[in-house]
């Protein structure tokens, strides 16, 4: 097969005896520029949306985290101040029932210091 002759099997497929050259292809109808940027718009807001709205919840976890934290130095604190106050309650309870303090003797005043 030569150029010219798969040239011409090609104009005889489109252009035959007594019929229209003119074809129309039925196409779908396409989104034109406006709708196209309209449509690229929303998107942009709605992920400016889903954007903000993450963003809300990182913070208010952060608010939560940052008040227990606090608590949690306020309950830690609190327990180092037992564990003080038990400790030297313990200690007197100690020293009252240690035999040394039983063989003290009391002592009672006997006058005022005058000034």
């Amino acid at each position: 097969m030569t150029y010219s002759s798969s040239l011409a099997l090609n104009r005889n497929r489109y252009m035959t005896k007594n019929k229209n050259s003119v074809s129309f292809n039925v196409s779908r109808p396409k989104i034109g520029p406006i709708s196209n940027t309209i449509l690229l718009v929303v998107l942009g807001c709605l992920l400016g949306l889903l954007y903000l709205t993450q963003v809300t919840k990182t913070d208010t976890y952060g608010y939560q985290l940052n008040s227990l934290q606090v608590q949690q130095q306020q309950l830690e604190t609190q327990k180092q101040n037992l564990e003080v106050s038990s400790a030297q309650l313990q200690a007197l309870n100690t020293v009252q029932s240690s035999k040394v303090s039983k063989v003290m003797t009391a002592v009672t005043p006997s006058a005022v210091v005058p000034n």
